[in-house]
């Protein structure tokens, strides 16, 4: 019997170590199949991270750069963004604009308070801590030819593109009525001309008169709006508007509460001051006394008559 059992416990010793032996090995496996689980998040949240566009990409457009003969475009831009400094941008951009040719037709800039506080710091001043944020608005007039690398170059002011516009219409056809009007008023205007000149009766002179002054206004209304359109298709219109993130100005007033409190009278000297108040407050009430004695004199009269009556009526029922 003790034999058996003597086998039996060399047999259970024989087999742990190698049970052992397969769990060390398997644990690597566990180990690297867990890693496997958690890198792929690790990996999804680089994914998530995009690279800023280049802000000279985003003021690119083709309706600002397609050329064609046959076509007559009217270039217009809108770009709002923000950059560092509203007034050193300014500046920069109508450098930038002077560069490439154009001009600056309007320049706004202003300013405006979002709140203001203030706080005691002795000596009778306040500390005034003023929130404002500062905006500008531009209106620029740069060849037409010229208006995309402008604006590629004015990328280099933005920090953030809050958004932007381009526009390139097709004045062909606008361009072409207003030179048809304006070839039909030459013509009338000569006509007009020749029929002044021959003989014929004075009313119907004056009548041609007025007719040929009503044709040589519409001719040069009619120059002077192909002169306006030629000039929109020679230079692009862009309007800017540029903001920068709001700033704190620090400034040091004086506190009118604590200058009042500090050259205020003493306590005696106020004192003195109520006390003299009262008397005359006293005064005064004794001055309105006596300008209502005639409704004293009435009372008085109605209280003596009252007595009376009530002696005359005690003897009455005595």
């Amino acid at each position: 019997m003790s034999t058996v059992l003597l086998c039996v416990v060399l047999a259970a010793c024989a087999r742990q170590p190698n049970e052992t032996a397969e769990f060390a090995a398997d644990a690597p496996a566990a180990e690297s199949l867990e890693v496997g689980v958690v890198s792929p998040p690790a990996a999804d949240a680089d994914a998530d991270i995009e690279a800023p566009i280049d802000p000279a990409v985003q003021m690119a457009s083709g309706a600002l750069a397609q050329a064609d003969p046959a076509r007559r475009f009217v270039r217009t831009a809108q770009a709002r963004f923000s950059v560092d400094d509203v007034y050193r941008s300014a500046l920069a951009i109508e450098d930038l604009v002077a560069a490439q040719g154009g001009f600056v037709v309007a320049n706004r800039i202003r300013s405006e308070i979002r709140g203001v506080q203030r706080h005691r710091i002795g000596d009778g001043k306040l500390l005034e801590l003023t929130e404002y944020a500062t905006a500008g608005e531009l209106t620029l007039r740069v060849p037409s030819d010229r208006a995309q690398a402008f604006l590629r170059e004015l990328a280099a002011q933005m920090t953030f593109l809050d958004s932007r516009d381009f526009d390139a219409r097709d004045v062909q056809f606008d361009l072409l009525r207003q030179q048809l009007a304006f070839a039909r008023s030459q013509e009338l205007q000569q006509s007009l001309a020749q029929a002044v000149q021959a003989g014929d009766r004075l009313d119907r002179k004056s009548e041609a008169f007025a007719a040929r002054e009503r044709a040589l206004e519409a001719r040069d209304e009619a120059r002077v709006t192909q002169r306006e359109v030629e000039d929109r298709i020679a230079f692009a219109t862009i309007d800017l508007s540029l903001h920068q993130p709001p700033q704190v100005r620090r400034s040091e007033r004086v506190d009118p509460d604590a200058v009042f409190a500090q050259h205020r009278p003493g306590f005696f000297v106020r004192i003195g001051q109520a006390l003299r108040g009262g008397w005359d407050g006293l005064l005064d009430a004794a001055v309105v006394v006596a300008m209502l004695w005639p409704l004293w004199l009435v009372v008085a009269v109605a209280a003596i008559g009252w007595r009376a009556w009530r002696r005359r009526r005690g003897a009455a029922r005595s």
